[in-house]
């Protein structure tokens, strides 16, 4: 026979399993999302800022992006998907949220190394504006991304994991050219 004691942590399990989970995270899954998306940015940025003006034309082999083009990459995606949110890219870019070819040009566009920099930097300015827009309430409203359908939410997840995914890449890169993370730096490299 459940003790008193039993029954009350039995139903409180029950109330906290049975809350959304917006109600039991008070920031919301958005800014959660947005915070990840600071980190990522702070590394990508410092890794692009670290990385010397003659290693942006590095690649680890035929066919595979360079430093630069993988930095130009991310701020191409960045400002896609957030005009796939909702939020459309600065004309300038060229970027239209319904055209992937529009962000594959923007990548191809020749620039420095440091107007790679500033153009990353401003694409997550864009992007963190875009997310910043979209309340938790709407993450299950449809958009259509890559010619598919999709939720709200499943976009802003999408653009995290791009984010890392393209963070690992750099950190690579950088370690292949003797390049040490600079968030790594003094803790044994």
């Amino acid at each position: 026979m459940a003790t008193r004691k039993s029954r009350f942590i039995l139903a409180l399990t029950a109330l906290v399993l049975a809350t959304p989970a917006a109600a039991q995270n008070q920031k919301g899954i958005m800014a959660e999302l947005i915070g990840t998306i600071e980190t990522a940015e702070q590394k990508i940025v410092g890794l692009a800022e670290a990385i010397p003006a003659d290693k942006y034309n590095w690649r680890p082999g035929e066919g595979v992006r360079s430093v630069g083009e993988v930095v130009l990459h991310v701020a191409a995606d960045n400002y896609l998907l957030a005009a796939v949110g909702g939020s459309p890219a600065p004309d300038a870019t060229g970027i239209k949220g319904d055209d992937y070819m529009t962000a594959v040009t923007y990548e191809k566009k020749p620039m420095s190394r440091d107007e790679t920099i500033a153009a990353v930097k401003a694409s997550f300015a864009h992007l963190k504006k875009a997310m910043t827009d979209v309340p938790d309430s709407r993450l299950s409203e449809p958009v259509t991304m890559f010619g598919q359908q999709a939720s709200m939410q499943f976009l802003w997840v999408l653009t995290t994991t791009h984010l890392h995914e393209h963070l690992g890449q750099l950190i690579a890169y950088a370690r292949t050219n003797d390049v040490v993370p600079p968030w790594s730096r003094g803790n044994g490299n």
